[in-house]
């Protein structure tokens, strides 16, 4: 199973629009898109990462243009990072891909094995819930 799952992780994140941004830095933005502006800790985190190695992923992020460095309103000594126009676009076009790729797997199946998934995405759901 752990096999399984890794192989299909890989398979699914490597289903993403064509450009310079790696893996990471395309996770950040997708997070940033989904959740809201996050501070470097905060992406850190989410990320299990040290925040100099997530710094890198910002960096970047605002230098292509997908996210942007805005003062935090609660506190003037935090930096926010938060998605540009560009960014959400980007974020958006990864998961349609990434939805079709899974989508068109998903319907090459018969009824019987899609329940059979559905059922183990429920049991797996269950599992990382624990």
């Amino acid at each position: 199973m752990r096999a399984a799952v890794g192989r299909l992780y890989r398979r699914f994140r490597s289903e993403r629009p064509e450009g310079s941004l790696g893996d990471t830095a395309l996770d950040v933005l997708t997070w940033l898109h989904k959740n809201g502006p996050q501070t470097l800790t905060e992406l850190s985190e989410y990320g299990h990462v040290a925040p100099a190695s997530m710094s890198q992923s910002v960096n970047r992020l605002t230098s292509a243009g997908y996210a942007v460095r805005t003062p935090d309103p609660q506190d003037g000594r935090k930096v926010l990072f938060r998605t540009t126009a560009e960014g959400v676009e980007l974020a958006r076009a990864t998961r349609a891909q990434r939805d079709a790729w899974l989508d068109t797997q998903l319907r090459a199946l018969s009824d019987e094995d899609q329940r059979a998934i559905a059922r183990a995405c429920s049991l797996l759901t269950s599992i990382a819930d624990s």
